[in-house]
């Protein structure tokens, strides 16, 4: 009886081969290179803000006031407690109304400011109605006072995976402060439902956050 193929000639098959990417296109092969890592994070960085951009006004901040609420929620009491906030960029949640109603219960507001790359970021008080001027890609900082230490830091996400790593603007000054601060904050992650993801294929360096509030 004749083998069905010799050692000459390459086996015959009834199809081609088929590959993970074809039979599932969210397939996402294992990434174990920085170079590739970032690559990877950079396409979709960009891919996550522009379906954020995308969402109406309006409807982001409806979804802003939920996420509010549910910072409410995860918080607590909020009398006496530093919270570190951000100034709304590219379409992140908006959450300077609720950064006012922390004022008003008695809570303290803080902002982050760059000092220059490849450091940690530090913490300026602020309260709606302080001066501000202009910082790193023109986003409004404290004018003035002296650094702080935020018992809360609420963080916006590009994107974040099931293990609460966050993929951020690529700067690492996140991840860099949270490394430096002399005590653990409580760290909360903040944006919408459509910036979940499989994986940001995390490395050493990353931190996760201890929560994360979208508007679900």
């Amino acid at each position: 009886m004749a083998n069905d193929h010799d050692g000459d000639s390459p086996a015959q098959y009834s199809s081609p081969p088929r590959f993970m990417h074809e039979l599932d296109p969210e397939f996402r092969p294992p990434l174990s290179d920085w170079t590739d890592v970032r690559r990877w994070r950079k396409a979709e960085r960009e891919r996550l803000i522009a379906a954020r951009l995308a969402v109406s006004a309006d409807a982001r901040a409806a979804m802003s006031l939920r996420i509010a609420q549910g910072l409410d929620a995860v918080i607590g009491e909020i009398s006496g407690r530093m919270v570190s906030l951000y100034w709304p960029f590219r379409g992140e949640p908006d959450l300077r109304p609720w950064m006012a109603s922390i004022n008003e219960r008695g809570g303290r507001t803080a902002l982050p400011i760059v000092v220059e790359k490849g450091q940690p970021l530090i913490f300026r008080a602020y309260k709606p109605g302080d001066r501000l001027e202009k910082g790193v890609w023109n986003i409004p900082i404290p004018a003035e006072g002296d650094p702080v230490l935020p018992d809360i830091v609420i963080s916006p996400i590009v994107g974040i995976d099931p293990s609460h790593y966050r993929l951020g603007y690529g700067g690492g000054f996140f991840d860099r402060t949270l490394a430096a601060m002399p005590f653990k904050p409580l760290v909360i992650g903040v944006g919408y439902e459509m910036q979940r993801i499989d994986t940001i294929y995390p490395q050493p360096h990353d931190i996760p956050m201890d929560r994360i509030v979208t508007e679900a």
